[in-house]
């Protein structure tokens, strides 16, 4: 469960800066909870605390009403990713042609179970439903780049 506690929160300016620059730089003529959390994540690859505040001042909303709206969508990050992402795609191409093996394998490679973040922090595995790539199945992709 996250929790925000406001007066928890070390400032640190060069985040901050990012943050409020990624809101500031939005185009669309409406501004939601949603296009702010999204403009925060599309810059900083994760949504940190100090987003979620600084978003619910940007909206002139509360943390709760800006947390319940990142807390709903499963494509927010709340922790910095890690310097690779490997996406193994589970769709039912990949799934029939070998992907859990796949799976098995980064698993037991990486030390973790499911998704998240390598012990080091270097890598972080997602399990995606899809890569569009159904031909070249079983596939994965590292940072965005499909291998099948």
């Amino acid at each position: 469960m996250y929790f925000l506690y406001i007066s928890d929160m070390p400032e640190n300016s060069n985040l901050l800066e990012k943050i409020r620059h990624s809101l500031e730089s939005q185009e669309q003529p409406t501004v939601t909870i949603l296009s702010s959390l999204l403009a925060i994540q599309d810059h900083l690859h994760y949504v940190p605390k100090e987003g979620i505040a600084e978003t619910a001042k940007f909206c002139g909303k509360s943390t709760n009403e800006v947390w319940s709206v990142a807390s709903f969508y499963t494509n927010f990050r709340f922790t910095p990713p890690g310097e690779k992402v490997v996406d193994v795609c589970w769709g039912p191409t990949c799934h029939l042609l070998g992907a859990q093996e796949i799976i098995d394998n980064i698993h037991k490679t990486l030390e973790i179970q499911g998704e998240g973040e390598s012990k080091d922090g270097k890598i972080t595995l997602k399990y995606n439903t899809c890569l569009g790539a159904c031909a070249q199945a079983p596939c994965i992709a590292i940072d965005h780049y499909i291998y099948g």
